[in-house]
């Protein structure tokens, strides 16, 4: 049950765009660090959302 609400329901989950591979895979690589548990659009700088250059292929 919980899972299905929060796929059903959570602003983090979406529908994954199947018009061709590429868009898969973008949609697979998305990563968000706002919502429940995460961020709030406030203490969200740029130094937050910047990708530490190790982390560049891992995610």
């Amino acid at each position: 049950a919980a899972i299905k609400e929060f796929f059903g329901t959570s602003q983090l989950s979406q529908f994954m765009d199947q018009n061709n591979p590429l868009s898969g895979l973008t949609d697979k690589r998305r990563l968000s660090a706002l919502g429940p548990g995460g961020l709030s659009r406030e203490r969200a700088g740029l130094e937050v959302r910047d990708v530490h250059p190790s982390h560049y292929g891992r995610m």
